[in-house]
């Protein structure tokens, strides 16, 4: 900077992007007071963890924040109105999220009073994910049967025509999907120039499917993907739809969905 470089020739030189550049040198005092052994030390400071919260580190704002909080202000009503109070002060302006961090979680217990939580509109004491609230469905894979399900004489393997099978994924988006009888270990492999989606592979697997003599296509065996979730129309009447292993819900074993065979 001293002989007058700009932030691109800096980055060029140095192996980096131009806006990398440009945002530490803006954050350290732009070019006319940056000094690279100052920008150093203040780097390193910053990555040191664990960090204090920014409630712990500044009394005023966190004697503000509970005060409204105490009168049932939402954190995102708090926050707007820091902006508006103090829009020239960084030190007395938090964002929401900073403030229900503060509040929920375990790291920061000594930021905030973390009773407060009972001013909130939800009142709980404990935060839960937004995406958790409402289930949408999607990925639920509907009318699954479970490994137990499927005849005896599949665990042995000395009855020919039960197969398990799944998806292997190459350079996307290239994938087949491998079919593995499981007495002989015959394995069919079943081009998806189409996709992976459930309504692309169906019709391939299909195909394949049929192409195999009806005495030795009993049960197919898949995981829970969702390239399942339309299953493969039964060639032959009777045909059963079998998982490939049934956990109970919280537990750590694997659980795979049916596919018609």
């Amino acid at each position: 900077m001293a002989a007058g470089e700009s932030a691109g020739q800096l980055a060029k030189r140095l192996g980096r992007s131009p806006s990398t550049v440009s945002r530490e040198i803006a954050r350290d005092g732009g070019r006319d007071r940056y000094r690279a052994a100052s920008a150093d030390a203040i780097a390193y400071e910053r990555g040191l963890r664990p960090k204090q919260a920014r409630l712990a580190q500044r009394p005023a704002l966190r004697a503000l924040v509970e005060a409204k909080m105490a009168l049932c202000w939402s954190p995102e009503q708090i926050a707007g109105w820091l902006r508006r109070q103090f829009p020239g002060d960084a030190s007395m302006q938090i964002s929401h999220e900073a403030i229900y961090l503060s509040l929920y979680d375990p790291r920061w217990r000594q930021a905030i009073d973390r009773s407060l939580t009972q001013r909130l509109r939800s009142a709980r004491p404990m935060r839960r994910p937004k995406i958790a609230r409402r289930p949408t469905g999607r990925g639920i894979i509907r009318g699954m049967v479970c490994i137990t399900d499927r005849p005896a004489e599949v665990e042995d393997r000395k009855v020919p025509g039960h197969w398990e099978g799944d998806l292997v994924m190459g350079t996307r988006p290239s994938a087949v999907a491998a079919l593995v009888e499981r007495t002989s270990r015959y394995t069919v492999i079943v081009a998806l120039p189409d996709g992976i989606k459930a309504e692309q592979v169906a019709p391939h697997l299909t195909r394949s499917l049929l192409g195999i003599p009806p005495q030795l296509r009993r049960t197919l065996t898949w995981d829970r993907d969702r390239e399942m979730a339309t299953r493969p129309s039964p060639p032959r009447p009777g045909c059963r739809s079998t998982s490939a292993s049934c956990a109970v819900r919280g537990s750590a074993a694997p659980t795979r969905t049916p596919t018609g065979c």
